[in-house]
């Protein structure tokens, strides 16, 4: 259920200068003054009105999952916090810092995938669709691009945390919107994200009361299903998944190692599973320094039990994985935390068809249905 929104009062004047900044480039748009382009392939945006924490990549991974089983699909991000610059089509000898954390999870996880990066949008997709036939996307999906306004999707999924709603939110920096709430019409499709999975009708009704949708729109409410845990260095075990529900039993101490935007979920989650939990937190997609991994190892050394392990996020894991300052001695213990993505209410074969009509009566894909 949404919680407390802290609103800094006092930065409410900047936020009216950054809202007349935003609005003077969305007019900008909507008058066509700034150019925006539309693509012969069903282009799928996901994204958010908020600064983080939505959910972004386990829905475009539900996405991936959901229509690569009939079309060529890509995925195109900016490659968040990447140290390159420009288009790079993720390969074999991709990683983390070249092309962010959440593109390379993406590309480990999904063969199948085309996964790109490029700041530029307009210039990823026009890069992706002169790939030889036989790897050009049938549909693209763009990775937190809702304010990307260059490129038109052809169908744009708006994401909002239920914690946080963005219609009780306010703009940066007095709150942690991009943009304001009023642009979430341009969405096609509004996801309430990390609902419980046990959200009864009642409290999605209640939800939908505070999330401003037209009659054009479609709401659903989804949230995580977390799983097994895996090892982060599997070449370092012979333990290739870990039942948390074992480790109960077994009374397994865990150090939580994050740096996600909003790592209470997880710990929350884990809670449940062990009696002494610690964690150690860092800013959302932080690259872990020699230093950093010293103190998660001295902390590790510092809880007095014989069994333990180290949990971190999938994400995390992406940029630990490459990490020449993580000890061999060390390895064996680091795990993470997959999640998926569960449809809360009821509406997930609703929204199946929904994506799965718009893909297949988009005019170029009619004749591959």
């Amino acid at each position: 259920m949404p919680e407390d929104i802290n609103i800094k009062k006092g930065l409410r004047p900047l936020s009216k200068l950054y809202g007349w900044g935003v609005n003077l480039r969305n007019k900008s748009f909507d008058k066509g003054t700034l150019k925006s382009e539309q693509f012969p392939v069903p282009v799928i945006s996901i994204g958010n009105l908020a600064v983080g924490g939505t959910g972004k990549t386990p829905h475009t991974e539900y996405l991936i999952r959901l229509l690569s089983k009939k079309y060529k699909v890509a995925v195109l991000s900016r490659g968040y916090k990447r140290k390159t610059a420009g288009f790079h089509l993720a390969n074999a000898q991709s990683t983390a810092q070249a092309i962010g954390d959440e593109p390379f999870q993406m590309f480990r996880k999904f063969p199948e995938a085309t996964v790109a990066v490029d700041s530029n949008r307009r210039r990823g997709i026009k890069r992706l669709l002169e790939l030889p036939v036989n790897q050009r996307p049938e549909v693209i999906l763009l990775d937190d691009a809702y304010q990307h306004r260059y490129v038109t999707p052809s169908l744009s999924i708006l994401l909002t945390r239920c914690q946080r709603l963005f219609s009780s939110d306010a703009l940066l920096p007095a709150g942690r919107l991009r943009e304001p709430a009023a642009n979430s019409q341009r969405a096609n499709i509004v996801i309430c994200t990390k609902c419980d999975e046990e959200l009864s009708k009642e409290d999605a009704q209640a939800l939908a009361k505070q999330i401003p949708v037209t009659p054009q729109q479609q709401l659903y409410f989804t949230g995580f299903h977390y799983k097994g845990l895996l090892p982060v260095f599997p070449e370092s075990t012979s333990v290739k998944k870990e039942n948390l529900e074992h480790l109960q039993k077994e009374g397994y101490s865990m150090l939580i190692v994050a740096g996600l935007a909003h790592p209470e979920d997880m710990i929350a989650y884990l809670q449940n599973y062990t009696e002494n939990l610690q964690t150690l937190i860092f800013s959302d997609h932080h690259d872990f320094s020699k230093k950093n991994i010293a103190l998660i190892a001295a902390k590790y050394a510092a809880i007095k039990h014989e069994k333990k392990l180290i949990i971190t996020s999938e994400k995390d894991a992406m940029r630990l994985i490459d990490s020449p300052s993580v000890p061999e001695a060390l390895k064996p213990a680091f795990y993470y935390l997959p999640i998926r993505v569960v449809f809360c209410t009821d509406q997930e074969e609703l929204f199946i068809q929904q994506i799965e009509n718009h893909v297949t009566n988009f005019k170029g894909n009619r004749s591959l249905a």
